[in-house]
């Protein structure tokens, strides 16, 4: 971390003053004060600053005296840190404040999670994903809930809106939010904090990793929206004629977004922004279980890239790329005859290795982020060299196109030019215009040295500055050669002359050669920096001087013309947004074509079925992220999840023995498919899932004060509540965090509800061994286990009887049938528990099996039906009546008695067949 800046302020009563005079702010804002080279942040937040990133108060400073005023600085470079962590880690809103002159301070810049316009400068290139915010409007009702929401990507002029019906859980607004990427959610104040749906909207928003926004409820209402929209809409028709602004609750959210994002003040926003309804249905339903379960976005603790399925997938060479795979991997389509188009297309690159690798390594690489640079021509902050980089993305469309015209396999040239070679060629032809200005008014030749200039002959003040510019270089590379002979260093390897940022135009010697001007007065050293030192001579500086002196005249007088191109050149803004998106997707579809081609064992085309239709059977399947660790040779294992035969897998086997891995693989190969990609697998075919539900670990929910038992029944919920019959639900482990009959029965009923009420095709890894009987009663249950070898071996330096102990091998290998054992000491015993620990272990173990597992399996191996019953008990209160008779009559004594009983008993061979008298007469 650079070092801090000194604390100086020049009034620093007037400034307490005035800080303390500002209006209060939420806790989640934080104010920083823009001064110039440094930065600074008083009161709480900068104990928060202190405590977030130097990690120390030490670092603070008081401002004036008792009591004095908590400050702290902050170089740029940890501004802009502080600004990434607030913003992307810890969902925070910043204030930057700047002065126009005495304490005449002002917010000139705001951001949020999920509003970034205003710092992306500051941010650089670290957006991952596209910032989406979103405001919701809920109207509860007894049979439902009415959910109206508007989302937007601040950096994209566009609204999207949605309206739906939801449950008790909001389910559908869950999946909405990760379909999106949301990053904050605009939700209605509730000073109250008694309103339960936006209690349940804030949670689920937490849990989604959105930053809340709590807003008047003045700012949702909806009586201006339709002006506004006329205002903002491309759409020449009025808003009112839009069949989106009939969606009541959404219109509200769209009033909301609208103000919190300032958008009617800024008027090059006017007839810019387009309107969307979005479709929750047109996307496979993911929930934040899941998106955790199939480790789909990289973690905040993940080592390697390969930990997530973004970062394996990740192999995109454009800034537009990943953002597109973000949002794929979160919106897996429910749409065939799309899947299949995106299957055809990564088939293309995956059959046709030059295609892919000149994609990637000659084109692609080269593509700037292009929504980026569009929104900057948006803004009016656009420099020439944003016009000179569009340029150079202009000339090279033409070797995108020229390399797909090379396609010679029918099969695939057709569906690439569809969806790439058409619409490039389009954007090539319409992008002559600016490629001609460029070369016409831009000096292409000085970009070497990394100027930006328009040409000296398009003006003749322009010609007769350059010829004096240039001039003064002739004299400075006299200077040069002077200098490099002086001190005997060579000017290609030592001595360099280069443009310091600060120092300007200076000489730079290698920091072992430096010595040399050390103790020389014709040199002054500028700067010591870690390639090198920067010095100067006297004639240099007086070059330095008149070069500077007269590259701002020159800027000057161009700068009319500077103006004049950029203005043209934004005009292409929309043939910059039309290219971005074709790229993405081309870059998104390579991507998929590498991973599937360069993965341990290649990945194969899944064939796949409409909704509803066909089942879902992998042959070899592996696991994407685990077989990519090092030092890991994946076991692969057969997937089987047939209509009526095997819909619901019970897996049983020891920890650690594979079993989450192997639900957990289904999932990720499913998800993959519907994304388009190829899956790894040797053989592969599978339905439509409409969602995928997960309830997988203990949810890391105690710092909010849910215990684990509750994440899990909560999670439950939600699963039985959304899932249909084409669902996929993967369980690993349940009920695990309360009694074991409690934890049993409420897997039992789950399950069973899960099988008869809901049909959808379901995977249970589970140690509650019991479940397994499920199979007796539901033809579509199917029982596999991971297989474990099981051997005796003898501990060195002890006798045979005493050191034999039990060996296990796991072997995760998934078999038909039931493992009945979990072989929980065994893994005791790997990480080395005191020896004592484990025999206590053992002998209670067994202690307890003794006590009612062994006699209780003998009795279930019996099972009797309702009717036999009541039959067995109707047959043997008529021999307990006989018996009492007999008796009674008899005087018989306590021998006879039990005498007499069997030989009743014996007599009855209704009674003897009954297998509720069997299992009574087992115990």
């Amino acid at each position: 971390m650079t070092s801090r800046p000194e604390l100086k302020i020049d009034d620093e009563g007037g400034f307490i003053r005035f800080f303390r005079s500002l209006p209060t702010k939420d806790d989640d804002t934080v104010r920083i004060f823009n001064r110039g080279d440094w930065y600074s942040a008083h009161g709480d937040d900068a104990t928060y600053i202190a405590r977030t990133i130097y990690k120390t108060t030490s670092v603070l400073r008081q401002l004036g005296r008792d009591p004095g005023l908590a400050s702290v600085t902050l170089s740029i470079t940890v501004f802009r840190n502080f600004l990434r962590e607030a913003l992307f880690r810890l969902g925070k809103r910043v204030e930057i404040w700047e002065s126009s002159g005495r304490m005449n301070w002002k917010v000139v810049k705001q951001a949020s999670p999920g509003n970034l316009q205003d710092v992306e400068d500051e941010l650089g290139p670290q957006l991952d994903t596209a910032p989406i915010i979103l405001a919701i409007k809920v109207s509860a009702k007894a049979d439902g809930r009415n959910v109206g929401v508007c989302f937007a990507d601040a950096s994209v002029r566009e609204l999207g809106v949605s309206e739906f019906l939801d449950n008790d859980v909001y389910s559908n607004f869950e999946s909405l939010l990760i379909q999106l990427g949301v990053k904050e959610c605009l939700i209605q104040s509730d000073p109250s904090r008694k309103d339960i749906d936006l209690s349940k909207i804030r949670s689920i928003a937490d849990n989604c990793g959105c930053a809340v926004s709590e807003r008047p409820a003045a700012d949702f209402g909806n009586r201006d929206i339709e002006q506004d929209l006329s205002r903002l809409l491309r759409d020449e028709r009025s808003a009112g004629q839009l069949p989106q602004t009939d969606l009541k609750l959404a219109m509200s959210s769209a009033a909301a977004l609208i103000r919190y994002l300032g958008a009617m003040s800024d008027p090059s926003n006017f007839g810019q922004y387009q309107l969307y309804q979005h479709d929750l249905s047109q996307y496979m339903k993911l929930d934040a279980s899941a998106l955790k379960a199939l480790n789909l976005m990289p973690g905040p603790k993940d080592g390697s890239k390969s930990m997530s399925l973004y970062g394996l997938l990740n192999h995109c060479k454009t800034p537009v790329g990943s953002r597109l795979l973000a949002q794929w991997l979160k919106q897996p389509l429910m749409s065939l005859k799309e899947i299949e188009r995106r299957q055809q297309l990564v088939e293309g690159f995956v059959a046709d290795t030059e295609l892919r690798q000149t994609m990637q390594e000659e084109h692609l690489r080269s593509i700037p982020d292009l929504y980026r640079l569009a929104k900057k021509f948006q803004r009016k902050v656009a420099t020439l060299e944003d016009v000179v980089r569009a340029y150079q993305v202009a000339i090279r469309i033409p070797g995108f196109i020229g390399t797909f015209e090379g396609v010679m396999d029918e099969q695939y040239k057709d569906p690439l030019d569809a969806q790439y070679t058409n619409t490039l060629r389009s954007c090539s032809d319409k992008m002559t215009g600016l490629q001609e200005m460029v070369e016409t008014t831009v000096d292409l030749d000085a970009l070497d040295n990394h100027e930006f200039v328009i040409k000296s002959e398009y003006d003749e003040g322009l010609r007769i500055l350059r010829k004096r510019l240039d001039k003064l270089k002739e004299g400075m590379s006299r200077e040069h050669q002077r200098v490099s002979d002086d001190l005997n260093q060579d000017m290609d390897k030592k001595l360099f002359m280069e443009h310091h940022k600060v120092h300007g135009w200076c000489f730079r010697l290698t920091r072992t050669e430096a010595g040399c001007i050390r103790n020389k007065k014709q040199y002054q050293e500028c700067s010591t920096q870690k390639n090198g030192v920067f010095f100067t001579t006297t004639k240099l500086t007086e070059m330095r001087r008149d070069f500077n002196s007269l590259s701002d005249n020159y800027n000057r007088t161009q700068s009319g013309l500077v103006s004049e191109v950029v203005n043209v050149a934004s005009s292409y803004c929309p043939v910059l947004e039309e290219l971005a998106g074709v790229l993405a997707h081309l870059d998104v579809i390579v991507s998929f074509a590498h991973v599937s081609v360069h993965a341990p064992t290649a990945y194969t085309r899944p064939k796949m079925h409409p909704q509803g239709t066909g089942n879902t059977i992998l042959k070899e399947a592996r696991h994407p992220c685990i077989e990519m660790q090092d030092d890991v040779s994946f076991i692969t294992n057969d997937v089987s999840l047939i209509r009526g035969e095997s819909e619901f897998l019970i897996i049983t086997g020891p920890n650690m023995g594979g079993k989450s891995t192997y639900i957990r693989q289904i999932g990720v190969i499913a998800l993959m498919a519907q994304i388009g990609c190829f899956v790894p697998c040797t053989e592969a075919e599978l339905t439509l899932f409409d969602c995928i539900l997960a309830r997988v670990g203990a949810s890391d929910s105690q710092l909010k004060g849910v215990s684990t038992f509750m994440a899990e029944m909560l999670e439950t919920a939600n699963i039985l509540k959304s899932a249909t019959k084409e669902s996929l639900i993967i369980i690993d482990e349940l009920g695990r965090g309360t009694s074991t009959y409690d934890g049993f029965g409420l897997a039992w009923a789950i399950s069973e509800h899960i099988i008869k009420e809901i049909g959808a095709f379901a995977m249970f890894a589970t140690h509650f061994h019991e479940l397994t009987a499920l199979v007796d009663t539901y033809p579509q249950v199917q029982n596999l286990h991971v297989v474990a070898h099981i051997g005796d071996t003898n501990d060195a330096g002890g006798d045979a009887t005493s050191s034999r102990r039990r060996e296990v091998t796991l072997l995760y290998k998934v078999e038909p049938g039931v493992c009945d054992q979990s072989f929980g000491i065994h893994v005791a015993e790997l990480v080395r528990f005191p020896k004592k620990v484990v025999n206590m272990a053992k002998r209670k173990a067994d202690e307890l099996e003794d006590f009612s597992g062994k006699h209780e399996d003998e009795s279930s191996k019996i099972h009797a039906s309702d009717a036999e019953v009541e039959e067995g008990s109707r047959l043997l209160k008529e021999v307990l009546k006989q018996w009492k008779e007999e008796v009674e009559k008899g005087g018989l004594g306590k021998d006879e008695q039990v005498s007499k009983m069997r030989e009743l008993v014996k007599g009855n061979e209704r009674l003897l067949a009954n297998p509720y008298f069997q299992s009574i007469q087992a115990l």
